[in-house]
């Protein structure tokens, strides 16, 4: 493979990383089928990968892949004919088929919807999201669709084998076929028993921008801008729902620190050894609003609107010093009655160890070292490590953040552990 046609699938794989979600949303308002949409999507990027080194990268990419996209959906209906009743709806975008060359026009397809959002993307989430499928299939299709995350990407955030993770989205997407669910946004009585998996997708795909499961980059910051994108749009379109402010707040808190969690060659910075000059004030404060929103909204607040204030006690904190770990670990200690969970018992561990000493933290971690559920979870071992480390427990910190880099598919955060491993021989 040549320079030019590596640096063309780059370009190309960049590329489909911003633009698969509203490609495979645009296609899917034409062909009503999830798994189609993702399908001729597939087919645009694979017509990318072959003309694009040959002809040179366009000059809009994203409206390119979205035509070519766009054609193998028409050239589907026009041999298929799904349904009678689609006759109209499929003449008009044929007659619109020649404007489709440009984003301009497929703009203005698509402000001719009916619908107060008029994006594609929120609207596919809201389609995979339907109740007719189990909670967690719904999201891990969402996941796969409309975040771009691989089986691996999904497989982790819920801690389930990839074979696994694998056969849910399928069968996920022959059911929304076969159940010929429409592709629009519910209407306002629907909206609400969707908003609950709704809430989680977005909260999954900004996690993965935030900290991504494989490549050679620790952060993917069109992910995390992508998800607050559409999480605002869904506070604009329920108003009301104190957990949609309280994701909002805690997404633009953690996106406040997105520049400093990297070093300036690209390498990791944890938490305590950033640069705080550096953390975004302005999405602090948009933040600290819209967490004054969700609490403002409800008395009892929810998992979002707890971890938003997690995250507002670390944007308060002018220097590692100053944060309040009493109250983080408090904080973390509401979120597991409310909903328990291994990671989050985990990340409880790490806000006692600070506030109460290491012992304490170690203590909540070894009884997650006898469970099941964190085996094969990077994390783990690394916070072990981290709390041995302060213990003086070199050798036994060491092993463990050797044992986090076999665990970990990111080669930065790979790099990272074993640099964390080599230290503790030289204490």
């Amino acid at each position: 493979m040549t320079r030019q046609d590596l640096e063309s699938r780059k370009a190309i794989e960049a590329v489909w990383r911003i633009e698969a979600a509203s490609i495979i949303g645009g296609v899917a308002r034409i062909v009503r089928d999830v798994g189609l949409a993702e399908e001729f999507a597939q087919d645009a990027l694979l017509a990318a990968l072959e003309h694009w080194p040959v002809d040179g990268i366009p000059e809009k990419p994203g409206a390119w892949l979205l035509t070519t996209a766009r054609r193998r959906a028409l050239d589907h209906l026009r041999h298929k004919r799904f349904a009678a009743e689609k006759a109209m709806e499929i003449g008009r975008e044929l007659d619109f088929q020649h404007e489709l060359a440009t984003a301009a026009h497929a703009e203005a397809v698509d402000t001719r919807l009916d619908d107060p959002v008029g994006d594609d993307t929120l609207r596919l989430i809201f389609t995979a999201c339907h109740p007719m499928l189990p909670a967690e299939s719904r999201c891990m299709l969402t996941l796969r669709v409309m975040g771009g995350l691989s089986t691996t990407e999904i497989a982790r955030a819920y801690l389930k084998p990839e074979p696994t993770v694998a056969q849910r989205i399928v069968r996920a997407k022959r059911a929304l076929s076969q159940a010929r669910i429409p592709f629009e946004l519910p209407t306002a009585a629907e909206l609400h028993p969707r908003l609950g998996t709704v809430l989680e997708v977005l909260y999954l795909i900004f996690n993965e921008g935030y900290a991504a499961t494989t490549g050679g980059e620790w952060t993917r910051p069109a992910l995390c801008e992508e998800a607050t994108r559409l999480t605002r749009m869904l506070t604009g379109l329920m108003p009301g729902e104190s957990e949609a402010f309280g994701l909002l707040a805690l997404m633009e808190l953690q996106a406040s620190r997105l520049k400093a969690r990297v070093s300036s060659d690209g390498e990791p910075v944890l938490l305590m050894d950033q640069d705080r000059s550096r953390w975004d004030r302005i999405r602090i404060h948009q933040g600290l609003t819209a967490l004054a929103r969700a609490e403002a909204l409800s008395s009892s607040p929810g998992s979002y609107t707890l971890q938003a204030a997690i995250a507002a006690c670390h944007a308060r904190a002018s220097a590692p010093e100053h944060t309040d770990w009493g109250q983080i670990a408090a904080l973390y200690g509401t979120l597991a009655r409310l909903t328990p969970s291994p990671i989050i018992e985990l990340n409880r561990a790490v806000a006692v160890g600070m506030a109460s000493g290491p012992e304490d933290g170690l203590a909540i971690v070894d009884a997650l070292c006898n469970g099941q559920a964190l085996q094969g979870y990077h994390l783990l071992p690394s916070v072990r490590g981290d709390l041995l480390l302060r213990l003086n427990r070199r050798d036994e910190a060491r092993i463990e953040f050797e044992r986090a880099a076999t665990l970990t598919r990111n080669t930065r955060e790979q790099a990272l552990l074993r640099s964390r491993a080599k230290r503790c021989n030289q204490g």
